[in-house]
């Protein structure tokens, strides 16, 4: 009787630890980041991971209105935080939604994060112009270089208005369209500094670049 009594408080005193699993947070800042027409989806880690080497993500993406999601090919179980999805994305008449997963190896799994919906056509920044300027004795010779491929292949009204920044920060603003091989600017001072901007414009959109970078040159 008294090694029962005993056990028993013994077993009383016993305390059974149980761990449970905690589920992994979603990815956060799920968003589209497109220039020209490259649709990229990044997004950020979970709070709550532990290590974003073991993280695994998938991603999937449909057309607005329909039911069904699809894999995206090449970014399932992928360790960083982005996918290339210009491949399934370049119907600029749709609108598109993409969401992505996390998974942490053995078996934490979390919920899916969807993206704000997007639209190639509207959503795409354009990057802005290079310029090259060449000076003669008639002037500033500028020359841009024309958008990248897929940017052209949208577009058939391209035009771009060239800034030209005087020493005192005057602007004059000429236009051309694309892809026209030069400008030539005129009628400057002799041996006087000026500095040029430009920017791509797509009429039918309403829609620019920002400004490229300054370049300057001095006339003889």
């Amino acid at each position: 009787m008294t090694r029962l009594l005993l056990g028993a408080v013994l077993l009383g005193n016993l305390s059974v630890t149980v761990q449970v699993p905690v589920m992994l947070a979603p990815p956060t800042q799920v968003r589209f980041d497109s220039v020209d027409y490259k649709n990229n989806l990044r997004w950020t880690p979970p709070a709550n991971s532990t290590s974003s080497t073991s993280l695994q993500y998938y991603v999937q993406w449909k057309i607005y209105g329909e039911p069904q999601w699809l894999d995206v090919d090449g970014c399932q179980g992928i360790h960083k935080p982005q996918c290339d999805l210009s491949g399934v994305t370049s119907d600029t008449r749709e609108w598109y939604y993409a969401r992505v997963h996390a998974a942490s190896l053995p078996s934490s799994k979390s919920a899916w994060a969807l993206s704000p919906r997007f639209s190639p056509r509207w959503d795409t920044k354009i990057s802005p112009p290079v310029l090259r300027l060449n000076v003669t004795e008639q002037g500033i010779v500028v020359r841009v270089k024309p958008p990248k491929q897929q940017v052209r292949k949208m577009h058939s009204s391209l035009q771009y208005k060239i800034y030209l920044i005087h020493t005192g920060g005057e602007e004059e603003v000429f236009e051309m369209d694309c892809c026209f091989n030069k400008l030539t600017l005129k009628e400057l001072n002799h041996n006087a500094k000026y500095c040029l901007q430009a920017q791509t414009m797509i009429p039918l959109q309403a829609k620019s670049s920002t400004r490229s970078s300054v370049r300057c040159a001095t006339t003889l």
